[in-house]
């Protein structure tokens, strides 16, 4: 019994020993290796840092601007989702953005990692040139509006863009512009059809795209402009006068004498500003055919030349659209609708005051001048009373100046052969003095000369 149990010991002793043996042999190894730190890689000299996402959204407007089609910069430590942002970024400059909504189309970018930053690549695509972005013009007050708008459409430009944070809506463009036709008649031969687009449609810094319609190209009205400034010129040193009254009298009887009224065409317009050449001061002084607002426009282009206010006035007349003047004579404004002169005697529509005005004609009157001057057709052309003497002859306003014509011993002295010594038709003062018999010329005896 005794020897049984150390062969028992022996036994496990020899089993523990190969048991150990082939876990060495069988079991876990262990190895060492060195440890390698990532080195840093510095980004392209020429790329953008941006680390937020306002940084990242002005390093895209600003390729926006340059009108770039492509674009890159980089991120080291973004706060944000870069990816996320870069869609915001670009919805936001193309929503909100004045020049963004102008002129892109699209925006679409990336984010790539490089090892130790990310590289972001913005690809742009736009809807509009690079010439019109240059084209745009930063407007800061409504003066400046104004003359912006007068210079585009005396050129006949076919548009004009202009970014302002000035509160104008459409209807006060439309205003601008009809202010620039109507007391230009002269630099704008004929009225634009404007169509006005805003970008974005909130906010209020804005771009407006003003696109303008003519009724010819640009190179035949500035042929028309040219025309119609030697027509006005030539038209305005016919006009004669002592005053200026007669003067003013004399330019619309002119007027009537070259030009004819268009029934007809005045029938067929249903507004102010036609695309007619019929409603322009080229239509009445180098077609010789116009409506209301022609003639209206021809006449203020006349009074300009000799530096007298005037105005065109639109409204109506029975019932029918129309256009006349207003003119500011010795302190006072007065009515004058060569038009209807041409068509019922220019007494009937020269020097009136509002009241008689009134009774036919329809206009904006609280935002025009009062007129309400005292002279009228009769007063300027009315001959001074002849003074008689006790027997009811007339009466010799000079007795000491004699020209010996009642005595029979002195010779009747011949007229002066210049044209200085002759007056003027009163009843119509732009008509030129008659010129005198020349006694050595033959004709009609009802054709003198």
């Amino acid at each position: 019994m005794r020897k049984t149990i150390p062969v028992l010991f022996l036994i496990l002793a020899l089993s523990i020993a190969f048991a150990g043996c082939a876990s060495l042999l069988e079991g876990e190894r262990y190895s060492e290796k060195p440890f390698i730190t990532t080195p840093y890689v510095n980004p392209p000299e020429e790329l953008i840092e941006v680390s937020d996402f306002e940084e990242l959204k002005a390093e895209m407007l600003r390729l926006v601007l340059e009108h770039a089609n492509h674009g890159r910069m980089y991120t080291s430590n973004y706060y944000g989702d870069i990816d996320a942002d870069i869609t915001r970024a670009g919805d936001e400059i193309m929503e909100n953005h004045p020049i963004g909504a102008y002129i892109v189309e699209s925006i679409s970018g990336t984010a790539t990692k490089i090892v130790t930053y990310y590289e972001v690549e913005v690809d742009f695509t736009f809807k509009r040139t690079a010439q019109q972005l240059d084209s745009i013009v930063f407007i800061s007050t409504p003066r400046y509006f104004r003359t912006e708008l007068l210079n585009a459409i005396s050129e006949h430009r076919d548009e004009v863009v202009v970014r302002t944070s000035l509160l104008i809506s459409e209807n006060d463009i439309t205003e601008y512009i009809e202010e620039a036709y109507y007391q230009n008649p002269r630099r704008i031969v004929a009225f634009p059809v404007t169509t006005v687009e805003t970008f974005p449609g909130t906010g209020q810094d804005k771009i407006y795209e003003l696109s303008f319609r003519y009724i010819d190209t640009a190179e035949i009205l500035q042929r028309y402009t040219t025309l119609l400034n030697i027509n006005v010129r030539r038209n305005a040193q016919r006009a004669v006068g002592e005053t200026d009254a007669e003067i003013l009298l004399s330019l619309a009887s002119n007027l009537i004498a070259s030009t004819s009224f268009n029934e007809g065409a005045a029938q067929a317009i249903s507004g102010h500003g036609s695309q007619n050449l019929v409603a322009t001061a080229y239509g009445a002084l180098e077609n010789g055919s116009a409506v209301g607002e022609g003639f209206a426009m021809a006449y203020k282009a006349l009074c300009d030349e000799l530096e007298f206010d005037c105005r065109v006035v639109l409204g109506s007349v029975d019932g029918m659209v129309h256009a006349w003047n207003i003119v500011l004579l010795q302190g006072y404004y007065y009515h004058i609708d060569v038009a209807m002169g041409a068509v019922e005697g220019i007494e009937t529509s020269f020097l009136k005051n509002d009241q008689i005005q009134r009774e036919r004609y329809t206009w904006d009157f609280e935002s025009t001048v009062r007129c309400e001057g005292p002279l009228t057709y009769e007063d300027v052309v009315a001959q001074p009373d002849e003074e008689l003497d006790e027997d009811g002859d007339q009466e010799d306003s000079n007795p000491d100046d004699t020209d010996g014509s009642d005595d029979p011993d002195m010779p009747v002295e011949e007229p002066d052969d210049g044209s200085g010594g002759h007056d003027t038709d009163p009843q119509n003062p732009s008509l030129p003095p008659n010129e005198e018999d020349d006694p050595d010329a033959e004709g009609d005896d009802n054709n003198p000369g």
